[in-house]
């Protein structure tokens, strides 16, 4: 079936099965391995994505649910530059083995986008995903220090 995806601002159209879920389609056909497989059943958020502005579990989407959708990964995130929240987490030094990293920073950007102000109560209710490393205090300070002037992050 042709499918229309709109990943990172290009177009693709895909002969691919309706019913394959996202995160298939971005790492085996477009060749977008920033975006993880983690649990493959939507509770990690490894696999995190954009669509429309709003944090998803790629793994739990089939690809028909998205066609002609704005998606954005990990790549698409900063268009070839940091973010001021990729560069808070290098700051802050957030990632320890780092493969829950790209899908937390995308749940993280989507909370930022609709509140750039979040208490650490909106992030624990927003951001769900899953780091088995424990950075999570090193994650709400990268956060908190986003609204800071440089040097006076916590």
């Amino acid at each position: 079936m042709g499918i229309n995806l709109n990943v990172n601002g290009t177009s693709h159209e895909l002969d691919i099965e309706d019913d394959v879920p996202l995160l298939w389609v971005l790492r085996d056909e477009l060749k977008l391995t920033g975006t993880k497989f983690g649990c493959g059943i939507g509770s990690c958020g490894a696999c995190t994505v954009h669509l429309n502005g709003a944090a998803v579990r790629s793994c739990q989407i089939p690809v028909s649910a998205v066609s002609g959708q704005p998606i954005t990964t990990i790549e698409g995130l900063g268009a070839g530059t940091l973010t001021a929240l990729q560069r808070a987490w290098i700051e802050h030094q957030v990632p320890q083995c780092g493969y829950c990293q790209s899908g937390m920073i995308m749940a993280v950007s989507a909370l930022l986008a609709r509140n750039p102000a979040p208490t650490e109560e909106d992030l624990a209710a927003a951001v769900t995903n899953i780091c088995r490393c424990g950075t999570y205090p090193r994650i709400r300070a990268a956060v908190s220090a986003l609204g800071k002037p440089a040097g006076d992050a916590a």
